[in-house]
């Protein structure tokens, strides 16, 4: 059985990316945890370093709570586009740049697809929930769709714009917060995170 999070807990969030903070406060919604980012705390952004989501959220996750001596969570996530072999995959961020641009991240998914007829692409999000005694549990949710081109919508946040979930119109970029929480990778990550960890 995992371990429980109470309500009345603080939880640190070990992220710097506004917009994720943002959406996972509204997840974590009626849950009673008081959220904390690891920006807010002034805690270290550890780099990067894992082959995989899973292994980048732990990683993360395990430097918030040994910092701050509080449980934390961590989500790796990325965009996986199939004629790039899943790239960007687990390098998403690092497209973007130093400088966060998500324009020209989409811009070399656009190039580097070239004339590839597999628009097939998907989000993969992975929870890590650490305690300062180690303790990890990890939970994992996927979206798949396609590469939308040119990018469509100024909602979301990275690569949304170029993302239509299967069966929809319109993509992650036109869709409203509530909309996407519907259906996004880190919406299903999530329900699993809840199901296990909140009583």
């Amino acid at each position: 059985m995992a371990r429980q999070l109470t309500p009345g807990s603080r939880l640190v969030l070990a992220s710097h990316n506004p917009g994720k903070l943002k959406e996972i406060i509204a997840l974590l919604g009626s849950h009673q945890v008081d959220v904390v980012s690891a920006g807010g705390l002034g805690l270290p952004e550890p780099e990067e370093t894992e082959p995989d989501f899973a292994g980048n959220a732990r990683l993360k996750a395990v430097a918030a709570a040994t910092a701050s001596g509080l449980p934390s969570l961590a989500d790796d996530s990325g965009f996986c586009v199939a004629a790039l072999d899943g790239a960007p995959g687990v390098v998403s961020a690092r497209w973007a740049g130093p400088n966060k641009d998500f324009g020209a991240a989409m811009g070399r998914v656009h190039r580097e697809l070239g004339t590839a007829t597999d628009k097939r692409a998907w989000f993969i999000s992975v929870l890590a929930l650490a305690w300062p005694d180690g303790h990890v549990e990890l939970f994992e949710g996927r979206i798949d769709g396609h590469v939308v081109w040119p990018p469509r919508g100024l909602h979301g946040f990275g690569y949304d714009p170029m993302f239509a979930p299967e069966g929809a119109a319109k993509t992650y970029g036109e869709m409203d917060a509530a909309d996407k929480k519907a259906t996004s990778h880190r919406a299903r990550a999530f329900a699993k995170l809840l199901d296990a960890c909140f009583t």
